[in-house]
C-alpha cells in the first residue's frame, strides 16, 4: 500500500501552491491531500491537521512548507500512521520555540521587513506580505504573473500563530527529510541546516538558486524528493 501524502501549506500561501507537486505525486500513484491550514494558532492549526490525519488509513507521509512545517511537527505527535516528515523550505521548531525564534537565529531573512498588519476585532492581527514586495522576497524565481496572482490570493498569518511556541515535536521520533532553497529570503539557509542537523534528517538537500516558494517554482524537484521519502516508508 503506497502511503498517502498530506501536504500542509504555510503562511502567505494556500493549498493551490502545491498543485504542481500534487499532479506529479498522483501520477506516481499516491493518494494526495492538501490540508487547509487555518493559520490562526499553532496549537489550533495542528489540531485541525491532526483531525484530518486521524481519518486516513494506512501509512502517511506528512509534508510541510514554511510555517506548515511547524504545524506538521505538532500534528503528527501520537499518530502511528505518520511514517515520514518532509520539510519543504519549512520550519521544524523544538519544544518552546516560536517562528520568530527560528527566523532570528541566523542572519539573511528579508521578508519580515515587508509585512503589514490588519488589526482584528478580537485584539489579534492578520499579517500579510506587501504585494509590491511579494515577488522579490517570497518567490523570486516564479514568473512575475504567477507571483502577482499568489500575492493577491495569499492567506494571512494571524499574530497568535506567529508567536505561539511549539509543543514537543514529532521529528524527535519520526524520520525526517529536508529540502531547502539556497536563495530563501523568508528563512535563512543556515536555519534549515541547523534544523535538519538536530533532527538527524535522513536526507537534506539544498536547491541552488531557489526561492522560498520551492513547491511552486520547482515542483518536479520537490515531488521527486517526497517520493524518495515515501519509498523509504
Amino acid at each position: 500500500m503506497k502511503p498517502t501524502v498530506v501536504l500542509v501549506h504555510g503562511a502567505f500561501a494556500e493549498s493551490a501552491s502545491w498543485n504542481g507537486v500534487i499532479s506529479r505525486l498522483q501520477a506516481a500513484g499516491h493518494r494526495t491531500v492538501a490540508a487547509g491550514n487555518p493559520l490562526r494558532s499553532l496549537s489550533g492549526d495542528a489540531a485541525s491537521v491532526s483531525d484530518l490525519l486521524a481519518t486516513i488509513e494506512g501509512p502517511v507521509v506528512l509534508v510541510g512548507h514554511s510555517y506548515g512545517g511547524a504545524v506538521a511537527s505538532n500534528a503528527a505527535v501520537g499518530n502511528d500512521n505518520v511514517k515520514a516528515l518532509v520539510y519543504v523550505a519549512a520550519l521544524a521548531p523544538d519544544k518552546g520555540e516560536t517562528t520568530p525564534d527560528l527566523l532570528g537565529m541566523f542572519p539573511g531573512a528579508t521578508l519580515g521587513e515587508h509585512l503589514y498588519e490588519v488589526p482584528l476585532s478580537d485584539g489579534t492581527a492578520d499579517v500579510y506580505v506587501a504585494a509590491e514586495h511579494y515577488h522579490e522576497h517570497f518567490c523570486a524565481d516564479v514568473p512575475a504573473g504567477q507571483a502577482a496572482l499568489d500575492a493577491a490570493t495569499q492567506r494571512p498569518f494571524n499574530s497568535v500563530a506567529l508567536n505561539e511556541a511549539s509543543g514537543e515535536p514529532a521529528w524527535k521520533t519520526i524520520p525526517s527529510w529536508f529540502i531547502s532553497p539556497e536563495q530563501d529570503r523568508a528563512i535563512p539557509l543556515e536555519t534549515f541546516r541547523f534544523m535538519a542537523g538536530r533532527a538527524n534528517a535522513r536526507e537534506a538537500v539544498e536547491v541552488p538558486g531557489a526561492s522560498h516558494a520551492l513547491a511552486v517554482s520547482q515542483p518536479q524537484v520537490v515531488a521527486e524528493f517526497i517520493l524518495r521519502a515515501a519509498a523509504a516508508v
